[in-house]
């Protein structure tokens, strides 16, 4: 870093959820580092191209143009939405920090409360997401499913003009752009109903941030970093990205699975999702962490040193569980339905 004066440059895409989210981590960082920080905006293929995003290759093409501005040397760091993030970690990036996770729930925004479940035959429902769109369709199989791209406002207003009966949002998007509260606000003329993640599990890495950075970045950056880093998001977000990856499904693939621990205790929920529900690959597992206090502790010295972290006893212990629920998955069938949605259609 230059002196005390010079901005530490953060890229983030330009939509109002990224531009928010990433205000968060400035405010963060500026209060950490004493340094001014500042956004740059950068336009992605995924925020200009309205194809599906299945079509563009995932949610990872939203990443790309961002990381070629950091490699560029455009910015210092960025801001990703972890759940838009490819497993596989590019060589020379590191994720230097991954923020405390905000709510990590879908939730159902509809014009006059009716749940979910209860919407009539033929009701329209909106989403983007593979995974979203099975489990609409497990809650309400008479509904009919639209794919749907944009952003928040925009989604939301197809359903105020009647274009839509609902659409389905992840309820951090709403907290981040429209409170400053831990509660998901009140949308104003619509209605909000939370899936509960014991039976509806959302993206792996739902609802947490990745700062990421060079690997070389300047130590001295890197320990900033270091000090917005959340132990146990970081534990329960490695975590789900292992069983993505050891199922080997892409960020956008029809799965679900989310982490959370409690008193020693990690709780894991995961859905792999067919075209037929009987063939749904569905796991609930609970396990009691032997030293996991010491765990987070020796996490903790090793954050803010970028690399070492990501092999300190913590995130190692996330990903051995999160390997073994994988290849549990794939034995009790996982392994055919995410072969079959990587298959090119004819």
């Amino acid at each position: 870093m230059t002196n005390e004066m010079t901005p530490i440059r953060l890229g983030t895409r330009r939509s109002r959820l990224a531009v928010a989210q990433s205000g968060t981590v400035a405010r963060e960082l500026e209060r950490v580092s004493g340094r001014p920080v500042e956004l740059v905006q950068i336009t992605s293929e995924g925020d200009t191209n309205r194809a599906s995003l299945a079509s563009l290759g995932g949610a990872g093409v939203f990443a790309t143009r961002l990381r070629e501005a950091l490699r560029a040397g455009e910015c210092d760091i960025l801001v990703h939405s972890l759940k838009d993030l490819p497993v596989e970690q590019p060589p020379g990036l590191v994720i230097a920090a991954t923020p405390p996770r905000a709510d990590a729930r879908d939730v159902v925004i509809t014009r006059d409360g009716i749940t979910l479940d209860e919407l009539p035959p033929g009701s329209r429902i909106g989403t983007g997401s593979p995974r979203r769109m099975a489990q609409v369709r497990r809650a309400n199989p008479q509904a009919a499913v639209h794919d749907l791209r944009g952003n928040i406002d925009s989604r939301m207003g197809r359903v105020r003009d009647d274009e839509l009966d609902a659409v389905i949002l992840a309820a951090a998007g709403l907290v981040r752009t429209g409170s400053d509260d831990a509660e998901i606000p009140t949308v104003a003329g619509l209605s909000v109903e939370p899936r509960v993640l014991s039976s509806w599990p959302t993206a792996a890495g739902q609802a947490a941030l990745a700062v990421e950075t060079l690997t070389d970045a300047d130590p001295q950056l890197l320990a900033w970093l270091g000090e917005l880093d959340a132990p146990l998001t970081r534990f329960a977000v490695t975590l789900e990205r292992a069983v993505l990856g050891g199922i080997e499904a892409g960020c956008h693939a029809p799965v679900g699975i989310h982490a959370q621990t409690s008193d020693g205790t990690v709780h894991v929920r995961a859905g792999v999702y067919d075209d037929e529900s009987h063939n749904d690959v569905t796991l609930d597992h609970s396990e009691r962490l032997d030293g996991f206090e010491s765990l987070i502790e020796g996490y903790i010295q090793a954050r803010g040193s970028g690399a070492a972290a990501d092999s300190s006893g913590l995130t190692v212990r996330a990903r051995e569980i999160g390997s073994e629920l994988a290849r549990r998955l794939l034995r009790y069938g996982a392994a055919d339905i995410v072969n079959r949605e990587a298959a090119p259609s004819s």
